[in-house]
């Protein structure tokens, strides 16, 4: 066969012989291209990529042209590992590859599986010494199984052979009947590109992999995570005071729902807060405006970065828009931006307090949302 494999040693055709590893089955067969799966174990897999740059991987690839039992398999590179003591083999098919499926049960279907597989003899204690593709033939059953996956085997894919199928019959319906099971593999430290984003575990914590259109995920040393992280509301409770530093206010029982999410340097946040019964507003001069501190300390002040409603219970006239601003890095006020609801404007101005745009009392409510830069991305 057209292959090459390096660190194999090749016996001569009539067995007295051993002859070395050539310069072009060094040049060929992809030496370091190892992702580690413990100690002295590594991934096997296929090399990614594809002429045009347009797939993730075209190597190995399973495929039947026309109806019959006859399946090709693309050239391509790959690592195949074996076992802590024999190590891991890389191996190059240099050309397309036809692989003779055997007739079908003439009652039940069966699945084969196609394998790329390394016989040392050095290891084995046999006098088979090659790499090969091999079409492993499963248990023809109702819900037939594809047979285990040897040692020194990479498994490429899987091929359902019909009851009662052959070349006389029209053979394997290829347009249905591969289910590919490649993988690839990369250098260490090389993120893996896997856009089927099976459920195979990672090798180590710190292991990157690429799923497509999913983005980057991360190993965590249990599940793979994305990368960046997912940004998450979080909740948080707001230091309540005023400007002067004087009269200043309490929650109490006050029914709070205050939530923020940072993602890179843009933070977003809501905030609704009805007050209660043992609620306390400060009860001072309009000078001492009330002052909410923010989640995440901002970039600089602003002079709007969000609004928010207040809302009275007298009747439905009392609601207010205000202005979300921030004073300060550290804390944001609401400004009056409106009338009420009913188009009335009030004699009141300015920042809201203890008495602006009206005396506070229980079951009354704030509700807003913000949108500012802060002063550092979220790690």
């Amino acid at each position: 066969m057209p292959i090459r494999s390096a660190w194999l040693l090749n016996r001569s055709a009539d067995g007295t012989g051993v002859t070395g590893q050539s310069r072009t089955d060094t040049r060929l067969a992809p030496l370091g291209t190892m992702t580690p799966s413990g100690q002295l174990t590594t991934r096997g897999g296929v090399l990614p990529g594809s002429p045009d740059g347009k797939y993730v991987l075209s190597g190995l690839y399973v495929y039947g042209e026309s109806a019959g039992m006859t399946a090709t398999v693309a050239s391509g590179r790959a690592v195949v590992h074996s076992s802590e003591t024999a190590g891991a083999y890389p191996v190059a098919v240099t050309e397309y590859t036809q692989l003779l499926l055997g007739d079908g049960d003439p009652a039940n279907p069966r699945l084969d599986l196609v394998v790329l597989r390394v016989y040392d003899g050095t290891q084995e204690g046999e006098e088979r010494t090659e790499a090969v593709l091999e079409v492993l033939q499963g248990q023809p059953e109702p819900n037939p199984t594809a047979p285990a996956i040897p040692a020194a085997a990479l498994a490429l894919a899987t091929v359902r052979v019909p009851a009662g199928a052959s070349a006389g019959s029209g053979g394997i319906d290829w347009s249905s009947a591969v289910s590919d099971l490649r993988r690839t593999t990369v250098a260490v430290g090389g993120i893996l590109p896997e856009e089927w984003a099976r459920t195979i575990p990672g090798a180590y914590p710190g292991q990157y992999r690429d799923i497509g259109e999913g983005g980057l995920q991360r190993w965590d040393g249990t599940a793979w995570q994305p990368y960046p992280p997912l940004p998450r509301w979080r909740d948080w409770t707001p230091v309540w005071t005023t400007s002067s530093g004087l009269a200043t206010p309490a929650f109490g029982n006050a029914a709070l729902q205050c939530r923020y999410v940072q993602m890179g340097t843009v933070v977003h946040g809501s905030f609704d807060i009805a007050f209660g019964s043992t609620t306390r507003f400060g009860a001072g001069a309009s000078t001492d405006n009330w002052r909410f501190s923010l989640p995440v300390t901002a970039a600089a002040a602003t002079q709007a970065v969000g609004f928010a409603g207040l809302v009275g219970v007298a009747s439905n006239k009392e609601r207010i828009a205000v202005r979300v601003r921030l004073t300060s890095t550290k804390a944001l006020e609401l400004e009056l931006a409106s009338g009420t609801a009913g188009n009335l404007m009030g004699p009141w101005g300015g920042i809201t307090d203890a008495v602006t745009p009206w005396p506070w009392a229980a079951g009354m409510r704030i509700s807003g949302s913000f949108t500012y830069e802060a002063a550092e991305a979220a790690l």
